[in-house]
């Protein structure tokens, strides 16, 4: 299956991060607080080095830990100063319900490649997308997964997003909380520039191109192998005898 979309990994493990990139199956990676808090990351800067270094020539994406402006714009500035590969993750909001507009504005006139994460409606990514300098250049997270989850079809807000981040040169739209595998699809059909997908939906990706009928085989036969190590039996005659 051919398609335009570029596909990230999402994660903060390094041997799976390794394992993907080896497979070629990325271009790269982004990570978040909850993934390195899931992988047990302690000391941020060292992880941060080690996954630059690593990876050099794939875009990989950190995120500020700080909630404060002034915290978020001096921590940003030591990620993206760790390669010019690196893009620093901004929540478009913060936990008090302000926006991020000042400081993805700031950042992005000085040079730092933004990432900006956890939008999940039209008017952050208008807001995104006015706050990012075309030269410079962005991308604009958009967590569709999340939306999904709440019962609402995420795909008009993502074929809304791509036309509104595309009026500006080197502004990328990027699907984040991916769930399932056929995501990636829905992704270059609404015109995402890029997918960030956890390296478990990524092991789905040689399914791609497989005919119905013989998913159908290979599920049964999954069952037949379980059933067998196992060891159970149905005792019907048993049952019969009674």
């Amino acid at each position: 299956m051919q398609l335009s979309v570029k596909v990230y990994s999402d994660g903060a493990e390094l041997s799976a991060m390794k394992a993907v990139a080896a497979q070629g199956l990325v271009e790269g990676f982004t990570t978040n607080p909850s993934l390195m808090k899931a992988a047990g990351i302690t000391d941020y800067l060292s992880f941060a080095k080690e996954a630059v270094a690593t990876f050099p020539d794939q875009s990989i994406s950190f995120e500020v830990f700080g909630n404060t402006p002034e915290r978020m714009l001096a921590e940003a500035k030591l990620l993206s100063s760790l390669g010019s590969h690196v893009a620093v993750k901004i929540p478009v909001i913060r936990a008090n319900g302000e926006d991020n507009g000042d400081v993805i504005s700031e950042l992005s006139a000085a040079g730092v490649r933004v990432n900006v994460t956890a939008i999940t409606t039209l008017d952050q990514v208008k807001l995104a997308v006015a706050s990012l300098d075309e030269a410079v250049g962005g991308i604009v997270s958009v967590f569709a997964g999340r939306i999904a989850d709440t019962g609402v079809d995420p795909l008009p807000l993502m074929r809304q997003s791509a036309d509104l981040c595309h009026t500006k040169e080197n502004v990328e739209l990027l699907w984040a909380s991916t769930r399932e595998a056929f995501n990636i699809v829905q992704a270059d059909q609404t015109g995402c520039d890029i997918i960030t997908v956890p390296p478990k939906i990524l092991g789905k990706l040689n399914k791609f191109g497989k005919d119905a009928l013989t998913v159908s085989v290979d599920t049964v036969k999954t069952f037949d192998q379980d059933i067998a190590e196992l060891g159970f039996t149905i005792p019907v005659e048993a049952e019969v005898l009674k």
